[in-house]
């Protein structure tokens, strides 16, 4: 989630690129349905309102941003059977058709990694949570611009609600 290029610019690293690239490269090959979430909104970005504290400053910014800064990061070469959700707001579900696809797929159990931790993760894993699907995190596939809120979250946070892993472990687990 959000392993678009602005993003993985800003706050990625490439140890979580490689771990997140790496759990992709395992679901296709496992032929687990793979879905990028990303963040963008139309120019302009009419869907954010001014007193928003997190997209309302962003607003006068959108317009200068380079074409391809919501665009899945080159690194996990989208293949043709990928779905690419666009969302509106941190969690994955606000303002896209997430959970109207996970519906239509039959999918009861989701995998998450993401940055930031502490934004797309965090708010995606509650949401889920309480739509009842069943959650790992790859903490290894995900980064925060803040070590000790990655750790917090991960370590203490997340485990009540989701299986934390890495992703050699998840790999290791789908036997």
């Amino acid at each position: 989630m959000d392993y678009q290029n602005s993003i993985v610019e800003r706050l990625g690293t490439p140890e979580a690129l490689a771990a997140a690239v790496s759990a992709v490269d395992t679901a296709r090959q496992r032929g687990l349905p793979v879905v990028f979430v990303r963040v963008a909104f139309r120019p302009g970005a009419p869907e954010v309102a001014a007193s928003n504290r997190m997209f309302g400053g962003m607003r006068d910014r959108m317009g200068s941003q380079a074409p391809d800064a919501t665009e899945v990061h080159a690194g996990f070469d989208l293949h043709a059977d990928d779905i690419v959700v666009t969302k509106l707001r941190v969690s994955a579900f606000t303002g896209s058709d997430l959970e109207v696809l996970l519906r239509g797929l039959e999918v009861r159990d989701l995998v998450l990694a993401g940055i930031a931790t502490s934004g797309v993760v965090l708010s995606t894993l509650r949401q889920a949570a309480d739509l009842d699907f069943g959650l790992t995190v790859l903490s290894d596939a995900c980064a925060d611009g803040d070590a000790e809120v990655h750790r917090v979250l991960t370590e203490k946070v997340f485990p009540r609600q989701a299986e934390v892993t890495t992703v050699a472990d998840w790999t290791a687990s789908l036997g």
